[in-house]
């Protein structure tokens, strides 16, 4: 069985949100804790948990989960690629793969952890370095990516995630479907939290 291990990005500034949008209180908890839980519950270590402005309130939050390592990443105004960078540099020389995770995606299922992991061990010997969630025929998060390629994120720059990279290693990536599309959705606006809350209450 691979070792495959997780980086949670959390280090946005949430422009968008207008306040800190991972401390929204969603059923009783804060809406980045929703994540935590079925990242904990896999089998998956370590778990890096990237942390920007915020890092002393979601080290509050998290006291509960030592198996969270929290990193700072200083220079989280620079974008996203500064946190993915300082995540791949803190896991890559302990895992064979590992599974990146936005902090505010909290409808993500243990269903899809499960399936992406299953759909990596059985096709990494044939060459598969990326797997992918597609939900409703939508790429999303998490994406699972093999070790071997980790060295490739240290090129991206501002605020650009590994799209780059999936699209160059597109040969070497597997899609797995899954039908209810609110896994994969991130919160990004006031209209988005508001769209979690009803779907949870349905």
């Amino acid at each position: 069985m691979p070792k495959i291990g997780a980086i949670i990005l959390a280090a946005g500034m949430s422009i968008r949100m207008g306040e800190p949008k991972l401390f929204l209180p969603l059923r009783g908890q804060p809406l980045f804790r929703h994540v935590i839980h079925p990242i904990v519950g896999s089998s998956m270590q370590p778990i890096f948990l990237v942390a920007g402005k915020y890092i002393e309130e979601i080290r509050q939050h998290c006291a509960d989960f030592p198996e969270l390592k929290i990193i700072h990443n200083p220079k989280y105004a620079d974008g996203m690629s500064t946190s993915l960078k300082l995540g791949v540099q803190s896991i890559k020389e302990q895992v064979d793969a590992v599974m990146i995770f936005l902090a505010d995606q909290p409808l993500i299922s243990p269903a899809v952890i499960q399936a992406l992991i299953k759909k990596y061990t059985a096709c990494k010997d044939e060459g598969i370095r990326i797997v992918q969630p597609k939900y409703k025929g939508d790429l999303g998060h998490p994406i699972l990516v093999d070790a071997v390629i980790l060295n490739e994120f240290h090129s991206i720059e501002g605020d650009q995630g590994g799209k780059n990279i999936i699209r160059k290693y597109a040969r070497l990536t597997e899609t797995v479907p899954f039908d209810d599309p609110m896994w994969g959705f991130d919160i990004d606006t006031p209209q988005d939290f508001l769209k979690v809350k009803l779907h949870l209450d349905s």
